[in-house]
């Protein structure tokens, strides 16, 4: 999230910036105000300074979103993270909060001390990042201690996600998917919590009703579910999200273009004929108006009857305005997860509608024209997989912790 936070700090100079960082409130009746408790989370109060400050951070951090919205939910979070932490006896020190804080800096490649006066220049003060830290390491040991004696990661798991990573056999996946549509920023926290109460459902049944009530893409009908697809053909990040998976589990749900995401891991095979990885993908993509109405799918229909191969939709877009046909060839993790998702179930030459732009005014015609072989590469080591692995699966428990432990605090915002 913060890897290029040094074009983004020295950006603060820009008029824009520096009006955010000085313009939250320098009225008398703001700053009579600043510190006033706006919400209380159980017997713990959040007051408009913090939220503006969070906010002013995740700004600075590039957080997708609305900042105010999700320092608030960040925020609260927090609160009820750090109430459960006490309970337990989990208390950071010093050293362990400035560990932290270096680590976090680190990330942007810069010490510590820069890092905080980075932040400074942005209005961010020095507590309001420590605050941000604790609350993130404080919470990763608790859930390390509570959870972690019931991970396991077998032999057969790693194995599996050996030769997953590094085409040392050939993986398969039977999932199932929702795609639930963001069509403005306003509904995007709503969005969200719509998927984390879908990411608690128990069991393919109820994955499938949630699917059939809510989801927009073309498997709907059927309760979500995809055909078998290789794992190395699915984008790399979902591909670690679907490992840290065990058969009947739901995904987190997951940011892509213009909507959130979920997946339910139904089965998993493997063979012991190498699949390649991909070092580039190319794709065509033509633009039907009318997103999926009849007309439009109609007209994806006929299109599709007529076209062969990529090379052939430079004839239907002719005389068209030149954005209606996109084509071009991509590395894997560089191709939007939704598309990536799609082209992973497509042979070359092979079509999928089941996709919209423009808050579902758009039909995307996606064709895949070919896939480019990775001929080497690093292969991650045995305990590079195993700690991802039993992070994955610790974070699944702590996910569900957190949302029982939400359920039962007190939220009044004032």
């Amino acid at each position: 999230m913060i890897s290029k936070i040094r074009q983004t700090i020295a950006a603060l100079a820009l008029p824009a910036l520096v009006a955010l960082a000085g313009g939250a409130g320098t009225g008398p009746a703001q700053a009579q105000n600043l510190f006033e408790p706006i919400i209380h989370v159980n017997d713990q109060a959040i007051t408009r300074y913090e939220l503006q400050q969070r906010a002013r951070m995740l700004t600075l951090f590039r957080a997708p979103g609305d900042p105010t919205a999700l320092a608030r939910e960040q925020l609260i979070e927090e609160r009820i993270k750090l109430d459960a932490a006490r309970a337990s006896g989990v208390v950071l020190d010093d050293e362990e909060i400035k560990a932290g804080m270096a680590e976090f800096a680190g990330r942007a490649n810069m010490e510590t001390e820069q890092f905080v006066t980075a932040l400074a220049g942005a209005g961010v003060s020095e507590p309001s990042f420590r605050a941000f830290v604790r609350a993130g390491i404080t919470w990763r040991d608790l859930t390390r201690a509570r959870f972690v004696s019931q991970v396991s990661v077998s032999e057969d798991d790693i194995e599996r996600a050996t030769l997953a990573l590094t085409g040392g056999s050939s993986v398969r996946v039977l999932l199932s998917e929702i795609i639930l549509p963001v069509e403005n920023p306003a509904e995007a926290e709503s969005v969200q919590a719509l998927g984390a109460r879908i990411a608690q459902s128990e069991g393919e049944a109820a994955f499938a009703e949630q699917a059939r009530l809510h989801s927009a893409a073309s498997t709907a009908g059927r309760g979500g579910r995809m055909d078998w697809v290789q794992l190395s053909d699915l984008p790399q990040g979902l591909r670690q999200v679907i490992l840290g998976l065990a058969p009947g589990d739901v995904s987190e749900p997951l940011p892509i273009e213009g909507a959130v995401a979920l997946f339910l891991l139904r089965d998993i095979q493997e063979t012991s004929v190498a699949t390649p990885e991909y070092s580039a993908i190319e794709y065509a993509t033509y633009y039907i108006p009318g997103g999926r109405s009849e007309q439009a799918l109609a007209q994806a229909a006929r299109l599709r009857a007529e076209v062969d191969v990529c090379d052939d939709l430079y004839g239907v877009a002719q005389g068209q305005p030149p954005e209606v046909l996109e084509r071009g060839s991509r590395a894997p993790e560089e191709i939007p997860t939704d598309i990536a998702v799609q082209l992973a179930q497509l042979d070359p030459g092979e079509v999928s509608t089941s996709l919209t732009r423009a808050n579902g005014q758009t039909l995307v015609f996606l064709m895949l024209c070919g896939r480019s072989p990775k001929l080497d590469g690093d292969q991650p080591t045995v305990d590079d997989l195993s700690n991802f692995i039993r992070n994955r699966r610790i974070e699944s428990f702590a996910n569900s912790y957190l949302e029982q432990l939400r359920a039962e605090a007190r939220i009044v915002e004032n």
